[in-house]
């Protein structure tokens, strides 16, 4: 049996981030936790991280990450290669199977088993199994409206929730400012 789920959604407008992520784990094809937390604030609020994959690779990798974080000063991106390096290189991380996206009030980043780091062209990005749909919500929403990133990415995760199986509508939603 695979674990599946997971929409985690980033977007930052007006120097506010928002980032949201659904709360649906699923074991084969049952749904087993509705309300699960995939958001963690680090860096003394300043950093928020949202996970996608495997839950206890996914808290390994937050684990490795606030070292990082802390050893980095509160660097986001020197944090984010840090870790991408040490996830390449080490031979039990690489085994790992999860995908992070970091973000502060500055900028997005996500992070895969790969070594990869990938900072999207604008200020909005998604992981997991519902993010094609999460993003492409999210692009209209932030090019064709005013609102907010909270809002924007809480309606954006209502339509990745009607169209993924593996997401729900059981929002969690963090900010930053």
């Amino acid at each position: 049996m695979t674990y599946h789920g997971t929409t985690i959604l980033a977007v930052i407008r007006d120097k506010r981030l928002a980032m949201a992520g659904d709360g649906q784990v699923t074991l084969g094809h049952q749904i087993i936790k509705a309300r699960a937390r995939k958001i963690r604030r680090f860096s003394q609020d300043r950093i928020l991280g949202g996970f996608a994959g495997h839950t206890a690779d996914a808290l390994t990798l937050f684990e490795r990450f606030e070292a990082r974080i802390q050893a980095a000063s509160g660097n986001l991106k020197r944090a984010a290669v840090e870790l991408a390096k040490d996830w390449r290189l080490d031979r039990a991380l690489r085994r790992l199977e999860a995908m992070l996206l970091v973000a502060d009030c500055e900028e997005i980043l996500m992070i895969s088993g790969q070594g990869d780091i990938m900072e999207p062209d604008e200020p909005i990005a998604a992981i997991g199994s519902g993010a094609p749909v999460a993003l492409a919500a999210a692009r209209a929403l932030f090019r064709h409206t005013s609102l907010p990133a909270a809002e924007i990415v809480t309606q954006a995760l209502q339509i990745a929730a009607e169209q993924c199986i593996y997401t729900n509508a059981q929002i969690c939603l963090e900010t930053l400012e």
